[in-house]
């Protein structure tokens, strides 16, 4: 590991990585108050720079007390860029860390000088979203200088276990496996069975997926949406995730055998028939676009498509073949949000794209910590995942990308639709303890860890989500 030097106070490369966090998260929060300041229209109780004046209408109290947190917020956060920066160039980081932070620096001040001119001339003398857009380039270039950083002071050479495995042509290796007694009582062995076919509809995914459509739904139609839109849809994504779950674990049967946390499955120990598993798959998708079709076509032919994406396009054709297969798979995640929205409005809208933009992104920053936690085991079963490809210094560092990225389509979700300050506050906390996992997770590079950041991203998804249909539904 290397122990470069930087000037006290920071000393050390991991003060200096902390440091870099801290200001990543700085500039993530004046962003998510800049957002909320264009959404209030805040910016129209304050036409004077640096200071304000005491409105003359008591009603804009509450706008004037958003422009005096974004600005004062943009002092803060512009000392903890400077110092960044200046600790940089006086320590020893990499050329391209101090070049990325000194070139953020300078954007810091034009963007200071256009927020200036948006207040004092207003917004129509300035190109809409320049202000926003110089913050989102800002962002993007401390956290490319804080994964850089965390590259070269955690990571290793080459920790990959191949090159490009085809370990998926393999032949497998024999079930060590004992056969598995059935109970001898008519009512153990149908619990049993019952809740084998249980789970194969991949029950842990439901509450997320389906909070996702809900969401959708409530950016669509606000306190106006009626309950048996929220049933239908909620009804038909469950049997639709039950149905993409069932194929999947028929089509991976087999490799599931030889994988240490999917041996347990129902198809992997014979507990269910092949022939019953395609039988209950194919009733659960015709179950949900029958749910589906009783609220509008569009909705069903989203919902078909999720069930043909993550079963024929991830589960045959990206997951065994591509190390891109958990990026191109998020495409899967974000239709829930497409469904949601035209479960209402039959169409899709732009917030719809938007809210599913960050489904997508989040993705590869979720499930890459899974797949380190579990790195050995997707080696076995062939799996091309980030980790068994390209090693676990890569994949961190592409957590953190990812991550950034969720952050930034957290703002342009904001931006976009009518969001308010409980969203903004839920996505700045809970975006820092995403962003506070992943770091540590460079640092720790345990299993322990890859599973905090993992429960973190949970939880940051959760929160955003519910914290959305609070701020449309009731606010």
């Amino acid at each position: 590991m290397a122990t470069d030097s930087f000037p006290r106070p920071i000393g050390t490369h991991r003060r200096f990585s902390g440091l870099l966090t801290a200001t990543a998260l700085g500039v993530y929060l004046l962003l998510i108050v800049g957002a909320t300041t264009s959404i209030t229209d805040a910016a129209s109780a304050c036409s004077t720079w640096p200071t304000c004046h005491a409105p003359t209408d008591p009603l804009n109290e509450t706008q004037l007390a958003i422009v005096w947190g974004h600005r004062i917020a943009a002092v803060v956060v512009g000392l903890l860029v400077a110092a960044t920066a200046a600790v940089a160039a006086l320590g020893d980081a990499t050329a391209r860390v101090r070049r990325t932070l000194l070139a953020s620096a300078a954007l810091y001040v034009i963007q200071v000088g256009v927020g200036a001119a948006t207040a004092t001339l207003g917004a129509d003398a300035v190109a809409p979203g320049l202000h926003l857009g110089l913050g989102v380039v800002i962002f993007a270039g401390v956290v490319l200088a804080l994964a850089w950083d965390l590259e070269l002071t955690t990571g290793q050479a080459d920790d990959a276990i191949a090159a490009e495995p085809s370990m998926a042509a393999e032949p497998l290796e024999a079930d060590g496996t004992e056969e598995r007694e059935l109970p001898s009582s008519p009512l153990a062995r149908a619990r049993l069975t019952a809740f084998a076919y249980f789970k194969m509809m991949k029950p842990r995914l439901m509450w997320l997926l389906c909070l996702v459509a809900a969401a959708g739904m409530a950016l669509a139609a606000g306190p106006a949406l009626d309950a048996y839109t929220i049933v239908a849809t909620l009804g038909g994504g469950v049997l639709a995730i039950g149905a993409s779950g069932t194929f999947n674990h028929v089509l991976e049967r087999d490799i599931d055998r030889r994988m240490s946390r999917t041996a347990d499955r129902p198809l992997a120990t014979d507990l269910v028939p092949v022939r019953n598993a395609l039988a209950f798959g194919g009733l659960l998708t015709v179950a949900s676009l029958g749910v589906f079709l009783t609220i509008n076509r569009l909705a069903a032919a989203l919902g078909l498509a999720a069930i043909l994406f993550y079963s024929v396009v991830y589960t045959l054709l990206l997951k065994p073949n591509t190390v891109q297969n958990t990026v191109i798979g998020g495409f899967a995640g974000a239709l829930p949000a497409l469904i949601g929205w035209a479960a209402v409005t039959n169409e899709i809208g732009v917030p719809a794209l938007a809210l599913a933009g960050v489904i997508f992104l989040w993705t590869p920053a979720h499930f890459y910590n899974l797949a380190l936690a579990y790195k050995d085991d997707y080696a076995r079963g062939g799996f091309p995942m980030m980790p068994v490809v390209r090693g676990e210094t890569e994949t961190r560092k592409h957590i953190v990308y990812y991550l950034a990225a969720t952050l930034v389509s957290t703002v342009a979700l904001a931006w976009l639709t009518d969001l308010g300050a409980i969203y903004a506050a839920t996505v700045a906390i809970f975006g820092g303890v995403f962003l506070w996992a992943a770091v540590v997770l460079h640092f720790e590079q345990t299993e322990r860890a890859a599973f905090r950041s993992f429960h973190a991203s949970n939880a940051f998804l959760g929160a955003v989500l519910v914290a959305v249909l609070v701020d449309a539904l009731v606010l």
